[in-house]
């Protein structure tokens, strides 16, 4: 069995030393090397050829973000990002996801040693993960264009600019900057959306912060009892599922703190099955890219109920797991490339509100 070939790149010894300890434990996997800075790093890179890059987000001689956008520019390689657990690091760890890091980590701020031995299954399913994450390299170009003033989106009816027709999404490994290329389409009448995106407690604010900066709808951190709104995106914190929940004539957001499912909290499968028990056929669901089965058997719920649900293609996602699982249990109608799932999603939410107007 070849062993994945792991190069740790970080600027304190002691993580080095507990990286490699938790990554030489593993049966499949191997520390090829360390270095303490990027310019090492980069020499290293050429010279052993790792599979996998653990990278630091604040490095000394060159700052990492920097050195993460010549890497993935010039030789694109898988690379998770360690993360400090700080509005700072959570904005340089999204910016690293843009520039085409798989994942990232989030370093313990007390107990470095003791945190991190914790994090041991962790780290070592992120970086199997990572292994096999689609590389591309990456352009200063934007992958995908935003709406421009000659591009229509499909007009809705009136109807649906109401809580009946409702948007749910899920993701993983690679969402973030999937969900951003599908939010940013999105028109400020767009219906109401929820989203369970597999995120530390301590990132998913800064990650609703930052969409809600980029799009052109309302993108906040879900807190509990909100009513779901037109032109409203919702994400599910980190330490919380996601649900939805009636009250009345509204659609409107809950929150529960039970137990992990399918090692997720929060988990798309259960965010999937609220929508199917609460919006059935008036729903729509999406489901990106990410490693593993969560969302798989809830889109089938979703799909049973009435829904027409949507997975994102192969090609495009970072980890085609989670899409594929939804696909093989038969809870998807379409397979669509990222680049046009806002476009799809929207013109089937017209057309169910064409249904509905006629009806």
């Amino acid at each position: 069995m070849c062993k994945i070939r792991v190069l740790i790149v970080d600027d304190s010894a002691l993580v080095r030393k507990i990286l490699t300890e938790i990554i030489n434990s593993q049966a499949d996997m191997e520390v090829i090397g360390t270095a303490p800075d990027p310019l090492i790093a980069r020499e290293m890179i050429r010279e052993m050829n790792p599979d996998v890059l653990t990278l630091d987000v604040e490095m000394p001689k060159m700052d990492g973000l920097d050195f993460l956008e010549k890497l993935m520019r010039l030789r694109p390689m898988p690379v998770l990002m360690i993360s400090t657990l700080t509005e700072r690091g959570s904005e340089v760890t999204f910016r690293a996801l843009e520039l085409g890091a798989v994942d990232f980590l989030a370093k313990p701020k007390i107990d470095i040693a003791s945190g991190l031995q914790e994090y041991t299954d962790q780290i070592a399913n992120k970086l199997r993960v990572a292994k096999q994450a689609r590389i591309k390299r990456h352009t200063l170009a934007k992958q995908f264009n935003t709406v421009t003033k000659n591009e229509m989106f499909p007009i809705l009816p009136k109807r649906i600019a109401s809580t009946e027709k409702i948007i749910i999404v899920g993701a993983s490994t690679g969402g973030t900057e999937a969900l951003k290329d599908f939010l940013i389409q999105l028109p400020p009448d767009c219906p109401g959306i929820l989203i369970a995106q597999h995120m530390p407690e301590t990132f998913t604010k800064s990650f609703a912060d930052r969409l809600n900066k980029l799009c052109k709808i309302k993108v906040v951190e879900a807190q509990g009892d909100e009513r779901v709104l037109p032109g409203h995106a919702f994400i599910a914190p980190g330490h919380s599922h996601l649900l939805l929940k009636r009250s009345g004539a509204n659609y409107i957001t809950e929150l529960s703190r039970g137990e992990p499912v399918n090692r997720h909290r929060p988990s798309v499968d259960v965010l999937f099955r609220s929508a199917a028990k609460i919006a059935g056929k008036n729903a729509i669901g999406v489901i990106m890219t990410g490693m593993g089965k969560d969302g798989a058997l809830g889109m089938l719920e979703m799909h049973e109920a009435g829904a027409y649900n949507f997975a994102q293609d192969e090609a495009t996602c970072v980890v085609y797991g989670m899409p594929r699982e939804a696909v093989i249990v038969g809870g998807v109608d379409e397979i669509i490339p990222l680049q046009d799932m806002a476009k799809k999603v929207l013109s089937k939410a017209a057309k169910i509100g064409a249904q509905a107007v006629r009806v």
